[in-house]
């Protein structure tokens, strides 16, 4: 009993680490070629270097980090095809989180949809993107749920990790902000009219518009 107790605090540790490390790079205090120093990151958050290394492991699977023989580790970013490549796949997930959704919702996970796009309203007039942002990830985090399928909402959340970088960047771009709005509310059109098909599609052009926009920068 004691060891499991022990894993379970392991895994804590590790992570603390691999969510600092992702906020660092999303916020861009880390940058691609910026080397990963063991002993300073130890120091900081104040754990062992082990939980370093099992967290560099596995952003490096993530493809955020880059591990080389007796250099180190480095923070490295997808290139464009394989961002492109991301969306895609994220497109068919998220739309077919988004029928299994319709399909099992009632009317009280409606009313919780409503009042995530509601507050996304709210976060676009009010010009407030990064608020937008962690509703946006409330609202595609709740559809997930709803799926209720396991293996799904397994796979989703690997890819979702390495996908919100670049869906905060996409958010950015000139007229981005507007156009993910009307999205928003197609979707939600979508669930209020209960048809499975219509949702899928639309999440699905959600996602690939999202994708399209990191491409013509």
């Amino acid at each position: 009993m004691k060891a499991i107790f022990k894993a379970e605090k392991r895994f804590t540790l590790v992570e603390r680490v691999i969510e600092q490390i992702r906020e660092a790079i999303r916020s861009g205090r880390l940058k691609p070629g910026d080397r990963l120093v063991e002993m300073e990151i130890a120091s900081s958050l104040e754990i062992g270097r082990n939980a370093i290394r099992e967290a560099f492991r596995y952003l490096e699977k993530e493809g955020f980090v880059t591990i080389t023989p007796f250099k180190g580790a480095h923070v490295t970013l997808p290139n464009k095809k394989e961002i492109q490549q991301m969306f895609e796949v994220m497109s068919g997930l998220e739309g077919m989180c988004a029928r299994l959704a319709t399909q099992k919702m009632n009317q009280k996970n409606l009313k919780k949809i409503e009042s995530l796009h509601a507050d996304l309203e709210k976060y676009y007039k009010n010009n407030e993107p990064e608020k937008y942002l962690k509703t946006n990830w409330s609202f595609h985090g709740l559809i997930q749920k709803l799926a209720k399928n396991d293996v799904l909402d397994q796979v989703v959340n690997e890819l979702r990790q390495k996908i919100f970088l670049y869906r905060k960047k996409q958010l950015l771009q000139p007229n981005r902000f507007e156009a993910s709005m009307d999205e928003h509310r197609m979707i939600l059109k979508a669930f209020q009219k209960k048809d499975p098909n219509e949702v899928e599609l639309k999440m699905r052009q959600h996602l690939i518009r999202q994708g399209e926009t990191l491409m013509e920068k």
